[in-house]
């Protein structure tokens, strides 16, 4: 008998563990309270960003995966920006500010550049140390989805196209 009540305690435990875990899949992971300063002095926070899907996507200019996705991600922002979508691409802390302006006017990115020179966006979300990393928060805030190196851009905009879907 008491053989069979540890038993039963142990798979009440293991269950409200599970439960735990399983919950937690399903929680809120709201975006950092951070600001963004674009290339051109703009400001904009995450708070202002909500009602939006944005893709927060972490780059440098010498970074070879990062230049040659930088062209798919102007044609996904072209494609959504009218429907909702915003896009802001990070400079990575030691990316020297001088070459992230001559990337962003050679290659005409109609999206905000952001600098991190502290690194402070970065640690904000999540500890950014390679790039790419892309983020994808939904109109509530929350993100969504974290990407390590070059996204693929089909499954990517499915989840953009999902989630402007979505009501706010």
């Amino acid at each position: 008998m008491i053989k069979l009540r540890n038993t039963i305690l142990v798979l009440v435990a293991l269950g409200v563990v599970g439960f735990a875990g399983y919950a937690a899949l399903f929680r809120d992971n709201a975006a950092p309270a951070v600001t963004f300063t674009s290339l051109k002095g703009e400001q904009v926070t995450t708070a202002d960003l909500r009602g939006h899907v944005v893709l927060v996507n972490f780059w440098a200019t010498d970074c070879p995966v990062c230049v040659k996705e930088m062209p798919r991600m102007v044609t996904t922002y072209n494609k959504y920006r009218g429907q909702g979508f915003e896009l802001v691409a990070v400079a990575m802390r030691h990316d020297p500010p001088n070459y992230v302006l001559n990337y962003t006017e050679k290659n005409a990115l109609p999206f905000r550049v952001a600098l991190d020179p502290m690194g402070r966006l970065a640690k904000a979300f999540g500890e950014v140390k390679l790039t790419p990393t892309t983020i994808v928060i939904d109109k509530r805030g929350n993100i969504v989805t974290r990407i390590l190196g070059e996204p693929d851009f089909s499954k990517l905009e499915s989840l953009i196209e999902r989630k402007l879907a979505e009501p706010v």
